[in-house]
């Protein structure tokens, strides 16, 4: 599937996830005061990764305060995410899509350009979704270092 544009209703997301077993993007949505962050990253514990993680940690709060969720996803195994959660003091929601179905969905998964050679694999993105389920912002091929501060200027939290 191509990639979500701002407007569209977005795909359903319903995976298992820690720290809660399992995360439903619509649940999470209507509770949210605004909606909620979705980020797709290629591999808990790898630099960049952990470094963009790190960074939603750290303005989890304010992003709170603003009346948004954040969900992390990626086809890792729920056993490296609660690893990768526990090693980085991570307090929020990191989802498990092993077969890329979501990933596919929300069009995060595809080729890519990786130190000049073609493969497939995630696409790093992250989009917003509104109360209804509807994308109010869609950011693909972001770099992991300054995304959310990008995200935060671009949310009008900055």
């Amino acid at each position: 599937m191509g990639r979500l544009n701002v407007g569209e209703k977005a795909p359903a997301l319903r995976l298992p996830a820690v720290p809660e077993g399992e995360v439903d993007l619509a649940e999470r949505a209507a509770a949210a005061e605004r909606g909620v962050v979705v980020y797709f990253y290629p591999k808990a514990g790898t630099p960049g990764c952990t470094g963009q993680a790190c960074d939603f940690r750290d303005s989890l709060a304010s992003l709170r305060a603003a009346g948004y969720d954040v969900i992390g996803v990626s086809p890792d195994s729920l056993e490296a995410l609660e690893r990768f959660a526990d090693k980085q003091d991570l307090t929020f929601t990191l989802a498990s899509d092993p077969d890329h179905a979501v990933l596919e969905a929300w069009g995060a998964w595809g080729e890519k350009k990786n130190y000049g050679r073609v493969i497939t694999g995630v696409i790093r993105s992250t989009i917003v979704v509104d109360r209804q389920g509807l994308v109010t912002h869609a950011l693909y091929n972001v770099r992991a270092k300054g995304h959310v501060a990008r995200l935060r200027r671009e949310l009008g939290l900055d």
